[in-house]
């Protein structure tokens, strides 16, 4: 297997070819190939980006009758016939059931865009600058998203000082005994705690690349009443946690809240094609016209594949099969926590949004490394690096997800006996 194209042209930030050391051509639902016809179950589904699985039916069928058929692709942010059908089905299958009201903006097409852009909107309508984020926090890479991102390296890429920026524990930070929402209101009452009222408050409902760290639905609904008591625009960033990534549309579903600002990136295409939105309550939507812009908010393409996974999301069957996965892949973690006590220290996430707390930065890579070689692409995270991510496609079947967990559980084992 010839990799020496990679090696001889591409920039030396390639991270995931290194990873992952071979040349994949083909993908069918939870499952990769590569081109000397091996065979992986994929648990890393492009970080997140892929949660309906590779080249899903259901979504890939209107896209190539799209592409066949002399459409619009690039619109900026013209009316289309494919916009219209989007937001419509938006609309109807995802904001009206779950009784949301939104605005949606259409930023720039990766999750760093609006983000930026709900960042931005929130300082115009308050007429504030600063902006309280969480211990472990990642939003992207552009300025404003690293500046309210919690890992130190990852702050200190841009070369420039990133200001107004007020850190808080994360729920749970440093332990339960901590309640960060109370401490957030005391300093926001207290005109002596020297922290000004923040333009917003951006978080995370599960920190992904923090650790899988997991808030509760208390704490979600302390923060939001908090912002409503002080005027605080509240931003959920649900770029990776969204689009069924837990077992219901949205990741704050469960603590039954309603954000001001959403942002949605990654899967929203269900193709991985490249594509944002940003969901504003209405009275906050106060830009003016063309005041904020992005040449590719207009993928048509995404318009249509994004309308596809919609519809999916009106099927009652569908749904139940997501939330069966999850309590499937929930049982199949439990038992291999239960089953390696001295290598697992916790499971994290919730859904289809897992992690194995593990004992080392250097197991967890033992670990990685062992289920490549079996078949299984798996990924780490946390500042540790020391937790093994878990997603699989939330459209996965049995077979795929038993296998998949099968190879992990000897990857596991394997490791635990060599230690």
């Amino acid at each position: 297997m010839n990799t020496d194209t990679f090696a001889a042209h591409e920039s030396n930030v390639r991270r995931y070819g290194r990873s992952f050391p071979t040349i994949f051509t083909k993908a069918l639902g939870a499952t990769i190939r590569d081109e000397t016809g091996k065979s992986y179950i994929d648990f890393f589904v492009g970080s997140g980006a892929l949660n309906y699985g590779h080249n899903n039916p259901s979504i890939i069928a209107p896209a190539i009758e799209y592409l066949t058929g002399g459409n619009i692709l690039l619109s900026l942010d013209m009316y289309t016939a494919a916009k219209r059908e989007f937001i419509e089905a938006f609309v109807h299958s995802i904001l009206k059931p779950r009784g949301l009201s939104y605005k949606i903006q259409f930023p720039g097409p990766t999750g760093t865009n609006a983000n930026e852009a709900a960042l931005a909107l929130a300082r115009k309508y308050t007429g504030r600058s600063s902006v309280m984020a969480f211990t472990n926090a990642f939003h992207g890479m552009s300025l404003g998203s690293l500046a309210v991102s919690g890992a130190a390296s990852t702050r200190e890429l841009g070369g420039v000082a990133r200001h107004d920026v007020i850190r808080i524990p994360y729920d749970g930070f440093p332990n339960r005994a901590f309640d960060s929402a109370s401490y957030i209101d005391y300093l926001l009452c207290d005109q002596g705690s020297g922290i000004e009222k923040p333009a917003a408050i951006i978080l995370e409902t599960i920190q992904a690349e923090g650790g899988m760290n997991t808030a509760s639905a208390a704490w979600l609904t302390e923060i939001q009443r908090i912002c409503r008591k002080h005027g605080v625009v509240f931003i959920v960033d649900d770029i990776q946690a969204g689009s069924g990534r837990t077992g219901d549309f949205f990741s704050f579903e469960f603590a039954k809240i309603e954000p001001d600002i959403v942002c949605l990136s990654k899967s929203l295409s269900g193709a991985g094609n490249p594509f944002s939105i940003v969901l504003i309550r209405p009275d906050i939507d106060i830009w003016k016209p063309g005041e904020h812009s992005g040449t590719f908010r207009g993928n048509n393409l995404a318009f249509v594949t994004a309308g596809a996974v919609c519809k999916m999301w009106s099927g009652r069957q569908f749904i139940a099969g997501v939330q069966r996965t999850a309590l499937k892949l929930q049982g199949h973690l439990d038992r291999l926590v239960a089953n390696f006590p001295k290598c697992i220290e916790q499971k994290r996430g919730r859904g289809l949004m897992a992690g194995l707390k593990c004992r080392s930065q250097a197991f967890v890579g033992r670990v990685h490394d062992v289920a490549f070689e079996n078949g299984l692409l798996i990924e780490s995270s946390g500042p540790n690096r020391d937790v093994i991510k878990v997603l699989p496609p939330i459209t996965i079947t049995d077979d795929e997800l038993d296998h998949g967990i099968a190879i992990l559980n000897h990857a596991l084992k394997e490791q635990a006996n060599g230690d």
